[in-house]
């Protein structure tokens, strides 16, 4: 049965090899070249070069949209460290604004304390001489009693 098979297939090419094979070099080969030109250049034309520019002009959008954001983003950047420096700059004048009301303000403190230390003295002084005067006048005041006391004694003594 093997053989039959076999022998019918051979029978087979050797017919399709007479009546004209997979490629028969006549006239239709020429012919079949001009046609696949013509559908190359054809497709060329409608198809691909449209295609084409499509895509060419899609790289542009895209290499335009790269090339802006890369812009933007050297331009914020630039912002960036422009806006980081100005906080810095104030961050530093804030602190030197601060230390020197600190300064002002332990100034103004020293001074009114040391204006009150002042005052104290003097009302100290004040307080002081008025008790030495006060101290005199008591004194004179009571040599004066004890004089007349003792002048009194005096008499009495004198009289009796």
């Amino acid at each position: 049965m093997n053989h039959l098979l076999l022998l019918s297939f051979i029978s087979q090419i050797s017919d399709a090899s007479e009546k004209g094979g997979l490629f028969d070099f006549n006239a239709t080969l020429p012919l079949m070249a001009l046609q696949f030109i013509a559908l190359t250049v054809l497709l060329n034309i409608l198809f691909y070069k449209p295609i084409t520019n499509i895509l060419d002009e899609r790289e542009e959008y895209i290499r335009n949209s790269l090339t802006t954001a890369s812009a933007s983003l050297l331009k914020a950047d630039e912002l960036t460290h422009q806006y980081e420096s100005e906080l810095a700059e104030s961050r530093k004048k804030a602190q030197e604004i601060i230390r020197k009301a600190q300064q002002e303000a332990q100034r103004l403190v020293s001074d009114r304390i040391k204006e009150t230390q002042k005052n104290t003295e003097l009302l100290l002084e004040n307080t002081y001489n008025q008790l030495n005067i006060q101290k005199e006048q008591a004194l004179t005041s009571l040599e004066t009693q004890v004089d007349i006391l003792s002048n009194q004694i005096k008499q009495k003594l004198l009289e009796n």
